[in-house]
């Protein structure tokens, strides 16, 4: 008699486990997300009793483990590297995402041509032809002598030729087309998709061999796939295009051998993806003429400054009903800034709606933003416009302070290397002996801030 096969039901969105269906996740709260799956049939893990990278586990003293650093490949995209954390680390498992068009195929294939010069590598396409990936790559000029093929969905069949070719980067387009045959699931499911990825990561720890692999997104933009999928790989970072189609940023959403949050900026051309050495300069594309609501901040991106602008946007209310819209920004806490410029402030904008946006396209996610916010909204209540020379940075608080920032001696540098004269910062944020170039406003509130600001 056939035994019957076990199966589960497991959310697409968070990963989290039922032992049924539902309409609903508990976890995530998402509807018809629910799905169930296959369970594999044990049968590997029956024949290999070794542990997760190959080898027995031994219990070892936390002193004595080997602090030596993880040997890194350069991909000869300093950007790249940058976002990985200095290179690709041996062994380690990288997840990249991106909307169709961003460019992934294409990044992934330039870094690898330039690995290739020196290590042997190996491209596994499961979706394009090698025709289309050679066409591609003779449009962009890149030498191709060194570079690998394989036309290949089969994991088992893929880490056979691993381990007849013996490459040391490995790039896999894209994971959701892979499967196993330890799973009954059709390709591109939850399930074939996990154990698939959990495969190939076990074949990398096990072999040192490192891995690219390239994901689909969602109609939001998140990676597509089971959520246990980002679990698994060591990094995941994600290419999407800004405001202005020519230029890409790519993001590092989590690394285990890097900072979480760094930025690489690329221009896409007709021969590729081009690093921009000055991301500031591409985000400050200002218009000629000053207008009212335009105010420049310095943000803290994984471990650079970055200047950006902000546009805010004070009309009358047609309908009796005023809107609150922020692009790039945190909607609740332009909320939260409008409320404290009224009781500290005295600025009240309760009648009034208020469009705030971030030039560019990018996503902030820190607080030093808030005391440009505040400036914009009143800039453009009053019709008033910020000198072009000037900078604002520094989080505002419920009572009305002017908190201080990380990094704002080095926010300070990068304002003045790109021409700025003057900057309103927190008072603790204002650093002993100045910097070359710059006129500080130091301020410790609203009332403090909105005096220099009708004094510039």
């Amino acid at each position: 008699m056939a035994k019957k096969q076990k199966s589960a039901f497991v959310c697409t969105e968070c990963g989290a486990d039922y032992p049924g269906w539902s309409g609903q996740c508990n976890q995530c709260g998402e509807w018809n997300t629910i799905k169930e799956v296959k369970l594999g049939s044990g049968k590997a893990a029956a024949r290999d009793n070794s542990g997760y990278a190959g080898a027995r586990s031994e219990v070892r003293l936390l002193s004595e483990v080997n602090l030596a650093q993880a040997e890194r490949i350069s991909t000869g995209l300093a950007e790249f590297d940058r976002v990985l954390g200095g290179g690709i680390v041996t062994g380690s498992v990288v997840l990249i995402g991106g909307a169709p068009g961003a460019g992934k195929s294409t990044i992934l294939l330039q870094a690898i041509a330039h690995i290739a010069e020196r290590l042997p590598v190996l491209y596994v396409s499961g979706e394009e032809s090698l025709q289309q990936i050679a066409e591609r790559a003779q449009r962009l000029g890149l030498k191709t002598a060194g570079i690998k093929m394989l036309a290949e969905t089969s994991v088992q069949q893929i880490c056979q030729v691993l381990d007849e070719e013996q490459p040391k980067v490995v790039i896999i387009d894209s994971i959701q087309v892979m499967y196993t045959a330890d799973s009954d699931s059709a390709p591109g499911s939850v399930s074939q998709v996990r154990e698939s990825a959990s495969y190939l990561t076990q074949y990398a720890k096990r072999s040192g061999v490192s891995f690219f692999m390239v994901g689909h997104v969602t109609k939001d933009q998140s990676l597509a796939g089971p959520m246990t999928l980002s679990h698994i790989v060591d990094a995941q970072v994600v290419l999407s295009s800004t405001d202005d189609s020519r230029f890409r940023v790519l993001r590092a959403d989590k690394n285990r051998f890097g900072s979480v949050g760094e930025l690489g900026f690329f221009a896409m051309e007709s021969s590729g993806l081009k690093e921009v050495k000055n991301p500031s300069a591409m985000f400050l594309s200002r218009a000629e003429k000053p207008s009212p609501g335009s105010v420049v901040t310095v943000l803290w991106e994984g471990t650079r400054p970055l200047l950006v602008e902000i546009q805010a946007l004070v009309t009358e209310s047609q309908y009796g009903n005023p809107r609150r819209l922020a692009v790039g920004l945190d909607q609740n806490r332009l909320a939260m800034l409008l409320a404290v410029l009224s009781r500290h402030g005295g600025i009240f904008t309760g009648n009034d709606e208020i469009y705030a946006n971030v030039v560019g396209g990018i996503k902030v996610s820190e607080t030093s933003t808030d005391l440009a916010i505040m400036v914009g909204v009143v800039s453009s209540l009053r019709d008033r416009i910020i000198p072009y020379d000037t900078v604002f940075f520094g989080e505002v608080g419920l009572n009305g302070e002017i908190r201080p920032v990380a990094n704002g001696h080095a926010r300070l540098n990068e304002a003045a290397k790109h021409g700025f004269k003057k900057a309103v910062i927190p008072k603790s944020n204002k650093p002993k002996d100045g910097v070359k170039n710059l006129q500080i406003h130091a301020v410790s509130n609203i009332q403090e801030a909105l005096a220099v600001l009708n004094d510039l």
